[in-house]
């Protein structure tokens, strides 16, 4: 086995570490939702055939999203060049969403509980998934010019280039998310409320380590990514308040009706 920079050779195979580990991700999260996935009433089976919806849109999800909004302008044939490079979680997560979207509307399956547990093991798989940027010499942060702070993990050398690193910034908060969601998704049966945290936690955690990505994807002047993470944030905290206020609405309805009967 030879062991290079980005990937390693075995059996005269080229085995590229970014992609490996983004796989390791996807399949650590797919395992994790299927333990967890009776806590809205789904079946391992359930997400097995969810995963068949949500790979492959999410995979095409990442790399039109990045082709959108990336400075370089794509040929027909490039845009396909996966394994070059160029790749975008949020499109990945976008792409994933209409996955478990198809999937619930052609088995009849309540979108929010999928998403409730699908998110506990997204996270999961964001977590692991970046640490194969460190590989992919992509997703770092702006270049350091202070020498206090040229060392790694706080910074990585990118082309020679020490640079903030970003990729375990993020991946280090989304393992925190995940703990708190294994707790919580044991915890909280109201649905919809682990798909709203998700847009909260990591809509915050990705605005704010934005700031100083320094190499972002934009519209203009403003970073894309850090944009559609204040909408996340903002959709988020929209949800929680129609999710509670919907739900205290119908207890006191309960109650009121229980004081109607016993007054008859």
């Amino acid at each position: 086995m030879i062991l290079h920079s980005k990937g390693f050779e075995f059996l005269g195979l080229y085995i590229n570490l970014y992609g490996l580990i983004i796989a390791i991700g996807m399949a650590v999260a797919i395992l994790v939702v299927c333990k967890i996935c009776k806590f809205r009433n789904l079946k391992p089976d359930d997400i097995y055939l969810i995963a068949l919806y949500v790979l492959p849109l999410s995979i095409i999800g990442a790399r039109l999203y990045f082709v959108l909004f990336s400075e370089h302008s794509y040929t027909f044939w490039e845009v396909f060049k996966i394994w070059e490079g160029g790749m975008a979680i949020y499109g990945g997560v976008i792409g994933g969403a209409v996955g478990v979207l198809l999937y619930c509307l052609i088995h009849k399956k309540n979108f929010i509980d999928v998403a409730d547990v699908a998110v506990v093991g997204l996270i999961l798989g964001q977590a692991i998934g970046r640490i194969g940027c460190y590989f992919g010499g992509c997703c770092y942060g702006v270049e350091v010019t202070n020498d206090a702070f040229m060392w790694f993990p706080l910074a990585t050398q990118i082309d020679g280039v020490w640079h903030y690193s970003t990729f375990f910034y993020e991946s280090f908060c989304n393992f925190i998310i995940f703990g708190v969601f294994i707790y919580l998704i044991r915890k909280i049966k109201t649905r919809g409320v682990m798909m709203s945290l998700y847009f909260i936690c990591y809509g915050t955690v990705r605005c704010v380590i934005e700031t100083f990505r320094g190499d972002s994807l934009y519209i203009g002047p403003i970073k894309v990514s850090q944009l559609l993470s204040g909408l996340l944030i903002l959709a988020g905290i929209i949800l929680l308040i129609v999710i509670y206020t919907i739900k205290y609405k119908r207890k006191d309805k309960i109650v009121e009706d229980n004081n109607i009967s016993k007054n008859f």
